[in-house]
């Protein structure tokens, strides 16, 4: 467990997930980029996604036509996408470089297997996988810390979930989220973040895919000790998350406002602050 979500679980600071997901579009120089602007923003870490596509989807969905950069169908767009061994050799090693934590996601029991290799701080539940109840399994039986993502679920859903992770033993931080890219607003619910505090007495984040800023900070005071959103470079690039995506001024914009958080919120003892004597006894001077 790296220092920086010590200290958010301790209420220190606020966990901040920059989650590249599949926004390089296969390409391992734009993957850079993408860590670089995490770096610069200053997040705590950043987020890919693996999958062994022939597992994930059916023959009957891959042979689809799709346009694409790749090619006419769905699975040479799901190729394209997809990372191997080669580069996220080279990730991990860039992430040495810059010293910024990466982890992933993975969407089936290969692709965790896969990553383990990698020795990374923290594993990752998509809320495609909460139901999942073998691969949930499978990665709690490593005992890493996991963000849960809880989109598309409902209560008896997570419960389950839960009670998995319970019983490897394994720390697990949940993850409001409302799976519709982008989501609208209205839809967020933010005040689930509260309610799956009291539910289950865990630590609980939020990962938004709306493509404004303003719920993440909502997010922030209502207790949020992680927040995750997908970064871009550029939202007009292709690709389906890239509209859900925060562009470089967006996540520098959030990121600096989040820090200020825990300055601002202070310790919730009321007594004189810093300077009030002084005020006061200018405007009380007349009071006996």
């Amino acid at each position: 467990m790296t220092q920086s979500i010590k200290s958010a679980l301790n209420g220190d600071c606020i966990f901040m997930i920059a989650e590249i997901g599949i926004n390089h579009n296969g390409n391992i120089e734009i993957a850079k980029q993408l860590m670089d602007l995490a770096k610069s923003a200053g997040c705590d870490a950043v987020k890919f996604q693996k999958r062994t596509l022939d597992i994930v989807y059916t023959s009957e969905v891959l042979d689809t036509p799709r346009e694409s950069p790749w090619g006419t169908t769905t699975r040479q767009q799901k190729e394209g996408l997809e990372f191997g061994n080669d580069e996220y050799d080279e990730i991990d090693s860039y992430s040495k470089l810059i010293g910024l934590p990466w982890f992933a996601s993975a969407w089936d029991i290969p692709s965790q297997i896969f990553l383990r290799q990698y020795d990374l701080p923290f594993n990752k539940i998509a809320s495609a996988m909460i139901t999942h109840q073998e691969f949930l399994n499978e990665v709690a039986s490593e005992r890493r810390l996991t963000f849960l993502s809880t989109g598309m679920s409902t209560e008896s859903d997570i419960d389950k979930a839960v009670e998995i992770f319970k019983k490897h033993n394994c720390d697990v931080i949940l993850m409001h989220t409302v799976s519709v890219y982008p989501c609208a607003e209205e839809l967020l619910n933010l005040r689930a973040i509260q309610t799956l505090k009291e539910r289950y007495g865990l630590p609980v984040g939020y990962s938004g895919h709306e493509s404004t800023v303003a719920p993440s900070l909502v997010a922030a005071v209502l207790g949020a000790v992680a927040i995750e959103r997908h970064i871009t470079l550029d939202r007009a690039m292709y690709g389906s998350d890239q509209a859900a995506s925060l562009a470089p001024r967006g996540l520098h914009e959030l990121v600096s406002e989040i820090r200020r958080y825990p300055l601002m919120l202070g310790d919730g003892v009321k007594q004189y602050a810093p300077g009030e004597d002084g005020v006061a006894a200018k405007l009380r001077y007349w009071i006996s």
